[in-house]
């Protein structure tokens, strides 16, 4: 498993549970933001990949496509595990040169398991 610093940024927001998200986080290497990742973040933005008002959900997708990660699980089914988004998401990131994650939901990602075994 793996988090990218926009996330440890994320959870170390908000309630009381910030601390506990951040003990996990700490065991996990963390991605780094580098300049392949903004770039994407902005043309997936510009291309209408991802709406201009959620640039930071571009920019998670970006840092996972530009280090190669396979899948991307996330709870947020408004502009990232949605299947009317992924198509325009893939093609963003093949464009740039990049495989893009599979992003799914957690459950999504279980039943994936499930099968296999």
């Amino acid at each position: 498993m793996l988090a990218s610093q926009l996330v440890a940024e994320e959870a170390a927001h908000g309630d009381i549970g910030a601390a506990a998200r951040l003990a996990v986080l700490a065991e996990l290497p963390l991605l780094e933001t580098n300049e392949r990742a903004l770039a994407l973040a902005r043309t997936m933005v510009r291309c209408g990949a991802v709406p201009a008002r959620a640039p930071e959900d571009a920019l998670h997708i970006a840092v996972a496509a530009a280090h190669g990660v396979e899948y991307l699980v996330t709870w947020n089914c408004r502009h990232m595990a949605n299947v009317t988004m992924r198509g325009r998401i893939g093609a963003a990131c093949r464009a740039a040169g990049c495989d893009p994650p599979a992003i799914c939901t957690p459950e999504e990602l279980m039943e994936v398991d499930n099968d296999e075994g």
